[in-house]
C-alpha cells in the first residue's frame, strides 16, 4: 500500500542561509516599544525570539546595540554639556541595553556573552576579538557594549568595524522601515525605495541609514549591509535566507 504523501507544510523544507556569520546592528530606540523611554520587556522578547530563529538556522550571530533609549550624546551637547562626557554616558547606555538583551536571549536557551570596550568586569567580559570569534564558534551570541571606548564614534561606525573583526560576511541593520528609502517614507508616501546600492551611491547621495565614515570603512573592508524592518515577525531570518524586503548596501550592484 503506498504512503500517504506528507502534507506540504510538513515537507517543506527552510532555505539554506547565506551567511555563515551575521553582525546585527539594532538600535537602542527599536527596544522601547511604545514607550518614551527605555526598554519594552514584550519588545525584547520579540526581539530575542528573532534572533533565536537565526541562531536555530546554524548561523553565528553577534550584535552591537545602540543607548538612544536611555541616553544619546548629542543630546548633552545640546544642554551644553560636553561631547565626550555626553558620548561616554551614551556608552554606559548601551551596556544597560546589552545586558538587557543577554537576560532575555537566556531565557528563550541562547547562550549569550557581553563584551564591553570599557572594562567593568563585575557584569561583563573585556572586549578580546578571538574570545569573541571563539564564543560564536561554540554557538553563543555575543553582544558588542560600550562602542569603541572612545568618544566620537557612532555605534554604526562601531558596528562595521566588529563586524570587520569578527570575519562576519554580512552586517544587518534593523530599522523600522523596510529597507533604504530616498526620503522617510513615513512622511514622504512617494519616497523612492532601494532593493541595492552600492557604497558610493549610499555616500553620494547622503543617505541617513548610516553615516558616511560607516559606508565608507565597509566599502574598504568589502562588508555588505542589509537593512530590513526589525517590526516584521520573522524578517531577519528571511534575509538571512535570501528572502523577503531588504536593501543590500555593497561595492556592487
Amino acid at each position: 500500500m503506498p504512503k500517504p504523501k506528507a502534507s506540504p507544510k510538513k515537507s517543506a523544507k527552510r532555505a539554506k542561509p547565506l551567511y555563515k556569520r551575521v553582525l546585527l546592528k539594532i538600535s537602542g530606540e527599536a527596544l522601547m516599544g511604545n514607550r518614551d523611554f527605555g526598554f519594552d520587556p514584550p519588545t525584547l522578547a520579540r526581539v530575542a525570539a528573532e534572533i533565536k530563529s537565526v541562531v536555530d538556522l546554524g548561523v553565528e550571530v553577534c550584535l552591537v546595540v545602540g543607548g538612544g533609549n536611555i541616553y544619546r550624546g548629542a543630546t548633552g551637547v545640546e544642554l551644553g554639556m560636553e561631547r565626550v562626557a555626553g558620548d561616554y554616558m551614551g556608552m554606559l547606555g548601551t551596556v544597560i541595553n546589552a545586558l538587557a538583551l543577554q537576560a532575555t536571549l537566556e531565557k528563550v536557551g541562547i547562550a549569550t556573552r557581553v563584551q564591553s570596550a570599557l572594562k567593568m568586569e563585575q557584569v561583563c567580559e573585556p572586549y578580546i576579538r578571538r574570545k569573541a570569534i571563539r564564543h560564536m564558534e561554540k554557538g553563543r551570541v555575543v553582544i558588542f557594549a560600550a562602542g569603541l571606548g572612545s568618544p566620537y564614534f557612532t555605534t554604526d561606525t562601531v558596528s562595521v568595524l566588529r563586524g570587520s573583526e569578527m570575519g562576519c560576511n554580512v552586517l544587518l541593520k534593523a530599522t523600522n522601515v523596510d529597507g533604504v528609502y530616498d526620503s522617510d517614507p513615513k512622511k514622504n508616501p512617494k519616497a523612492k525605495r532601494y532593493d541595492k546600492l552600492t557604497f558610493t551611491e549610499a555616500i553620494t547621495k547622503h543617505l541617513k541609514v548610516m553615516d558616511a565614515t560607516a559606508f565608507t570603512l565597509a566599502r574598504d573592508n568589502h562588508l555588505p549591509i542589509g537593512v530590513f524592518s526589525i517590526a516584521k515577525h520573522g524578517a531577519f531570518a528571511d534575509v538571512v535566507q535570501g528572502r523577503g524586503k531588504y536593501t543590500l548596501i555593497s561595492n556592487e550592484v
